[in-house]
């Protein structure tokens, strides 16, 4: 047994390793980018961090890592320092150990500037493709807030047990969209606790964020009812399905709003 289990645990050690490196590369390439990481005295504190988004940003990197394994500690405190930064939800990926997040900033150039350096350069570390998206916050505030966002002030009531990202391809401005329609339909959902809606900066794509109490009903949305929603607007689209429970505790570590 012994024999057979040691390939593994090399494999997980050397894993293990290559994250921290990582980590440490990323580092370097941030105070590279700007210096960013040494201005912890100016860091947001956690009540500042409750104020009202003026932009959300999406991340996912190309990569199989059990959440575990991700070093969440050491790259909490990196993304705390970065300018405009509010607050992330961590996500890791069901059947894929993707990573990634949601997070918010207090502006569309603070959101941008992350994801034209500090993201790309965790990406290049890691040696992986990623996936960045800047949505403008304000647009959708009022959508949200009747869906009961805890980003736009409401107070969770329950903690997550997924998360569901969808975005489809479809170039439509957020007053001219049909929230007011799909609201209600999604509020009698099975295990919807709450939903994020997202309109893409400059594409004006519509998607969002939904929370659901149960992976099981995570998927059953993006699997099952999703895709006709999307074929109504004869619109290709873009689903990932996010174990919740699993990155409790990290989104903790960065002030998401499902947990306070």
């Amino acid at each position: 047994m012994t024999h057979q289990t040691k390939p593994q645990d090399q494999k997980r050690i050397s894993q293990r390793k290559k994250i921290g490196d990582t980590v440490a590369a990323v580092t370097t390439a941030n105070l590279t980018l700007g210096g960013k990481l040494v201005m912890a005295s100016t860091a947001p504190k956690n009540g500042e961090n409750q104020m009202t988004p003026e932009a959300f940003v999406y991340t996912e990197l190309q990569i199989s890592v059990p959440f575990a394994d991700v070093p969440w500690q050491d790259l909490n405190d990196q993304i705390d320092n970065e300018p405009g930064f509010l607050n992330k939800t961590w996500f890791s990926g069901v059947g894929n150990n993707s990573v990634g997040g949601i997070y918010s900033f207090d502006s569309v150039e603070a959101a941008q500037h992350y994801c034209t350096t500090f993201f790309p350069a965790a990406a290049k570390a890691f040696g992986v493709a990623q996936t960045t998206r800047v949505f403008d916050a304000a647009v959708v505030s009022d959508a949200s807030r009747d869906m009961g966002s805890p980003h736009f002030g409401a107070a969770p009531t329950q903690a997550p047990g997924a998360f569901v990202y969808t975005e489809v391809q479809i170039n439509v401005p957020f007053e001219k969209a049909p929230w007011q329609a799909r609201n209600p339909v999604l509020k009698q959902q099975k295990g919807l606790i709450s939903k994020l809606w997202l309109s893409g900066l400059n594409t004006n794509t519509l998607g969002g964020v939904d929370a659901f109490d149960t992976v099981e009903n995570a998927r059953a949305f993006a699997v099952d009812d999703f895709p006709n929603t999307a074929a109504k607007l004869n619109a290709a689209f873009y689903t990932r399905v996010f174990d919740a429970s699993i990155a409790e505790a990290a989104s903790r570590g960065l002030h998401s709003p499902y947990y306070t």
